[in-house]
């Protein structure tokens, strides 16, 4: 491969923490290295249509010094395009004109699993490629931008959500992002303490999940002194029951890389269990004995769901996800400039750089069933049957994993 003299910057799919650290990082990386570093505007849209712009932004040390890090979002901007489906014969022959037009020589890309088969479709073309994983449904074999900042934000609702649910004494089901894979859900339920967390991963009983409502929520509610309480549950959109259906909104249709728009997973969760309290007897003798009930109007506790769709990517970044922007973006260019190109980047520890196969590193990842079992030991209702958690034990000889 021969010297890198210009790359481009895309940020492609869904918008999270993080990007802009790529961006930096990637373009502070190339300033030092005198490499040119030009944003390709709104993901493969914009390098789908390069070949019609007349200008593209250079990153100079000025400009980087206007990206803020801290903000959510990318300063490059997305689409949703996934280039093999554009009807077009000469797609790939227009692109090569685009990077040709404005001598560009490789490209950083951030993106998920979607971005990612693009990329590797266009290392089949013969255009370099560095894919920094970008996703804050956590489903990449590495981990990627924006998990922690989707992860925290959802922890930070799941105990906020508990001021109202406690004054009203109510059920309240967040339903977030995730697909198929339920690690957001998992680790932001666990760290806002939710009392249940339904993920994908793990077909949901709801006569399981009624029953330890059924204990936990009204044990707390007798036992406080005015008789308040409540019980949070998260749900990620993947969401299935116990026959394995996926619980999807048909009228959603589908997005632009072909998949199913999930939608409705908490609103179900509230039917399920609403169902549930009107045809069990002991409901009606607990509001009395809380002094709760009223005839027609309050027979049996609220269940509410809540949906922050896309308050759980935008605002701010973590400072993990940041930081790990900042490097990834930074590696990709090194990676690049040292002749390495089709990987995807999997983290820096000190002066060595991991990476591996794009094709890879975008396989879907899911859920540790083990770690649930971890958190089932100490009370979070998954809605199975709580698996006994059985650890093995291993003493690490020398320097840990580093964390940052």
């Amino acid at each position: 491969m021969s010297k890198i003299k210009k790359i481009g910057i895309i940020t492609s799919g869904g918008d999270c923490g993080g990007l802009n650290g790529v961006v930096k990082g990637a373009a502070s990386m190339a300033n030092t290295l005198g490499i040119q570093a030009f944003v390709i505007p709104n993901g493969y849209a914009g390098l789908y249509n390069l070949i019609d712009f007349n200008k593209l932004t250079q990153l100079t040390e000025e400009r980087c010094d206007r990206i803020d890090v801290s903000l959510a979002g990318s300063e490059a901007g997305h689409s949703r395009v996934k280039i093999k489906n554009i009807k077009d014969e000469n797609k790939y022959k227009r692109i090569k004109e685009g990077l040709k037009k404005f001598e560009i020589d490789a490209l950083v890309i951030s993106g998920g699993d979607d971005t990612g088969s693009v990329v590797v479709d266009l290392l089949g073309q013969g255009i370099a490629c560095i894919h920094c994983p970008k996703t804050m449904d956590l489903d990449l074999q590495t981990y990627s931008v924006g998990g922690d900042s989707t992860i925290n934000k959802i922890a930070t609702q799941v105990n906020e959500l508990k001021t109202t649910a406690t004054t009203h004494n109510r059920i309240i089901a967040l339903e977030v992002f995730g697909r198929y894979a339920g690690h957001t859900a998992f680790r932001g339920g666990v760290g806002g303490d939710a009392d249940a967390v339904l993920i994908p991963e793990i077909p949901v009983d709801f006569d399981i999940l009624y029953q330890d409502i059924k204990k936990v929520y009204m044990d707390r509610i007798l036992s406080h002194d005015v008789y308040s309480g409540n019980y949070t549950i998260v749900v990620a959109e993947g969401l299935r029951d116990a026959s394995g259906c996926e619980i999807v909104d048909e009228s959603a249709g589908l997005d632009s890389f072909g998949h199913k728009k999930l939608a409705g997973a908490g609103k179900y969760v509230c039917q399920q269990l609403t169902k549930r309290f009107k045809a069990d007897p002991d409901i009606k003798t607990f509001m009395k004995n809380t002094h709760l009930f009223v005839e027609g109007i309050y027979d049996i506790p609220e269940v509410r769901h809540v949906t922050p769709g896309h308050l759980v990517r935008c605002g701010h970044s973590s400072a993990y996800d940041a930081n790990f922007g900042l490097e990834a973006g930074g590696a990709a260019v090194q990676l690049l400039a040292n002749g390495i190109t089709g990987v995807t980047v999997s983290s820096v520890s000190g002066k060595e750089i991991k990476y591996m196969q794009t094709k890879d590193a975008i396989v879907q990842k899911h859920v540790d069933l083990d770690q649930v079992a971890l958190h089932e030991s100490m009370g979070i209702c998954f809605g199975r049957k709580k698996q006994v958690f059985k650890p093995t034990f291993k003493q690490i000889e020398g320097k840990p994993e580093r964390y940052l």
